[in-house]
């Protein structure tokens, strides 16, 4: 009888990474059926894709009201499909809140959940690491110091690692993308990455495009490039750009090349900065939330860093300007910087290769597929006390 496996994704991010762990699980089980919820990268690799989430991809407090009556028939449409289909696993990938209750309803149903790319209980809110544990059957993670919270509660986990460090290969050398986007070697290169998410896009990309104006006034020659997500609608772009006083150069397809050309990048916090941090290009994060969500972050966030980089690193080794201090003046000043003090952007680039290091050396789609075969074959000791 063919194995049925259901996969939840909420966000371009995983979206890619359900569609990788699929095409990987594939060559464990060859006749396995995938469906669930998620983008074009899942309904390429062959999920039948039953609700598309890009229009629920939104984090924020706000931003989640606004959707709310999409991401409940999403929900509720999921939940549904738990019980007419009856997978033989759910794997359920990052969008944490909407995930739990999916995972909370699919043990209800007795089906075995694989939860992948756990919530940053190393951040804010610790207890979750038991509210988690008591909906799914094996939590995975991507960061190696993530296992010792779950060990220390007996629930089932495994590192995986970070998906990003299989998935950022550039297509070209250096020398070569930059003869491809017909870039001057001679002049630096700046890029932006405003992020994936429309409401990212409304909030950070006018802030860098100010900064690419101030940065131009002193550099004269400098390029400004922009690898475009593919989330990201090109009306929406256009509705920002139009006014923009910078020559901005907008490539598909093809984001790993286009950091890889870079001197220096101005980019939104996610994992995109992971990405960047593999291809050890200088940069500066920043992001921006609704006043609501970015008071109730300050309430209930502990660690003293947004950037991945810095996380991972465990000190502050490229600059964050968050909510207030994310304005163009920052960004401008940080991307001057990098681009004028060899020094300094020389050692941003020694600790981004850190950072490269301690995110290993790949394998976390392959390794996905074997922890999900396992538990398809009931191979794993799945019991746990709590």
């Amino acid at each position: 009888m063919t194995q049925k496996i259901m996969l939840v994704a909420g966000e371009a991010s995983g979206d890619q990474h359900a569609a990788n762990l699929f095409l990987e699980l594939k060559n464990h089980i060859p006749d396995i059926s995938g469906f669930g919820m998620g983008g074009k990268k899942m309904a390429k690799a062959g999920i039948d894709v039953r609700f598309d989430s890009s229009n629920i991809a939104v984090i924020g407090v706000i931003e989640v009201l606004k959707h709310y009556r999409e991401i409940k028939t999403a929900l509720k449409l999921m939940q549904q499909l738990l019980v007419s289909e009856k997978p033989d696993l759910l794997v359920c990938v990052d969008y944490k809140e909407f995930n739990y209750k999916l995972a909370a309803f699919a043990k209800q149903q007795g089906i075995k959940v694989l939860f992948y790319v756990s919530p940053q209980v190393w951040a804010w809110r610790p207890g979750r690491v038991i509210k988690y544990g008591k909906v799914i059957d094996m939590m995975a993670v991507i960061f190696p110091f993530e296992t010792a919270y779950y060990e220390a509660e007996n629930i089932p986990v495994a590192y995986v690692g970070h998906p990003s460090v299989d998935k950022v290969h550039p297509q070209f050398s250096v020398e070569e993308a930059k003869r491809h986007f017909n870039l001057d070697c001679n002049h630096p290169i700046v890029g932006l990455l405003p992020g994936s998410r429309r409401n990212e896009i409304m909030r950070l990309l006018p802030e860098m495009i100010k900064a690419a104006e101030i940065i131009q006034k002193t550099v004269p020659d400098i390029q400004f490039i922009l690898p475009q997500a593919d989330s990201v609608d090109d009306e929406l772009l256009q509705s920002i750009l139009q006014t923009a006083a910078v020559k901005l150069q907008i490539v598909k397809h093809q984001p790993y090349d286009v950091i890889q050309c870079c001197d220096a990048v101005m980019t939104s916090s996610g994992t995109v900065t992971i990405e960047i941090a593999l291809l050890t290009v200088p940069m500066v994060i920043t992001y921006k939330l609704s006043p609501i969500t970015y008071w109730l972050g300050k309430l209930l966030v502990k660690t003293p860093f947004i950037g991945l980089p810095n996380i991972v690193a465990g000190r502050k080794i490229v600059q964050e300007f968050i909510q207030h201090a994310a304005q163009a003046e920052n960004l401008a000043l940080e991307i001057n910087r990098i681009l004028t003090n060899t020094d300094y952007a020389d050692e941003m680039r020694k600790n981004l290769k850190e950072v490269k290091t301690a995110l290993g050396s790949g394998g976390g789609s392959k390794k996905m597929a074997e922890l999900a075969a396992k538990m398809l074959k009931n191979e794993l000791p799945l019991e746990k006390p709590l």
